[in-house]
């Protein structure tokens, strides 16, 4: 077990997990952030050199936190050598050293979300002929979303406007040749988009000269919010895995609220099994009283399929919990916003709320 003062028993023995892949199933307020860094600070001081460290999360400010936190609890330089920031961030610095591997010019330049769907409706208008009856067209922003969810679910065009812009159904063709273009502007001016950035990572992976390469320099792959993946973060995942890395994900499925952007809960439950992982949770709640996680537990207890797990609470007992009932997200806010401008009125400050 890693020995750290500051620590809790489930913490700790998730931190110093022997070298097998390893789910974290962190509940709500058990310190998923102190177990990772934990985490990351105990493969540095057991000889893991830093430079043969992945840590993936979705912000730069929670990568930098968790280096900053293994730098504290051992001393040693992490930052300057591991490989930590987004998906993206990551992929983008695996491309330049090594995309030429699969076709691609290290000086390639990287379009945001923005110039990728002012680019996709400039080729959708370029393509229409000019004497052509004037008809709705497909919003840029949903010509854009539709191509991120193909490539981000791997599913076919005609599912995903299926299952998800059913209303875009009538433009498949017009979708096709589209996509088509954009795939070819984009290699003739050698540019990635966001989700290129993913899916040629993926292809480097796979890539008989460099994958070798990369199974050699990684060693050890940590994943934050793993709930939060889609299935192409999933597969980079299996692939580093498969070049010999340990991965270690910490998550929780009761938190899974991204499927708007392609996450996948998948990801997280079928974990265990597709990586053959161990599982640790972390049940000791820091955060809410006992009440409110009788409540939690009661709500999750209903789900079809989840990591059980029964959170305790560390706090002294306190009100029980108010059930509203609203109709829709803005009746949710409304009533948030009332209950807080109510406590306001009778002296309750906004910072304690």
């Amino acid at each position: 077990m890693f020995a750290a003062p500051e620590l809790t028993d489930e913490q700790a023995a998730a931190a110093g997990h022997p070298d097998r892949h390893l789910l974290i199933i962190a509940g709500a307020g058990t310190g998923k952030t102190t177990t990772l860094g934990a985490r990351l600070a105990h493969l540095v001081a057991t000889g893991v050199a830093p430079e043969r460290i992945v840590l993936l999360t979705f912000t730069r400010r929670a990568a930098a936190e968790l280096v900053t936190r293994a730098e504290v609890a051992t001393g040693q330089r992490v930052a300057a050598s591991c490989w930590a920031g987004t998906f993206h961030s990551v992929a983008n610095r695996f491309l330049r050293r090594y995309g030429r591997a699969v076709g691609l010019d290290p000086s390639f330049t990287v379009l945001d979300p923005g110039d990728a769907g002012d680019l996709l409706a400039l080729l959708r208008d370029e393509q229409r002929a000019p004497d052509a009856p004037p008809r709705r067209h497909t919003r840029k922003d949903a010509l854009a979303a539709i191509w991120s969810r193909c490539v981000n679910t791997r599913k076919p065009l005609d599912e995903v406007l299926e299952r998800w812009y059913p209303w875009c159904r009538d433009d498949a063709e017009e979708l096709r040749g589209v996509y088509g273009a954009y795939l070819q502007r984009k290699q003739q001016a050698m540019v990635l988009d966001y989700d290129d950035l993913l899916l040629q990572w993926w292809a480097l992976l796979r890539s008989p000269s460099v994958g070798p390469l990369i199974a050699e320099q990684v060693g050890h792959v940590l994943v934050d919010e793993v709930q939060d993946t889609n299935p192409l973060q999933i597969d980079l995942l299996a692939e580093m895995a498969r070049l010999g890395a340990t991965i270690t994900a910490v998550g929780d499925d009761a938190q899974a609220i991204y499927g708007f952007r392609a996450a996948d809960v998948r990801g997280i439950l079928d974990f265990p099994e597709r990586f053959g992982a161990d599982v640790a949770l972390l049940t000791r709640n820091h955060r809410s009283t006992p009440e409110i996680l009788a409540t939690a537990n009661g709500v999750m207890a209903e789900a079809a399929e989840r990591h059980p797990k029964n959170l305790r609470s560390m706090r002294g007992s306190g009100r029980r919990p108010r059930l509203v009932t609203a109709h829709d997200e803005h009746a949710q806010a409304v009533a948030v916003a009332d209950a807080v401008l109510e406590r306001q009125e009778v002296g309750v400050d906004l910072r304690r709320q």
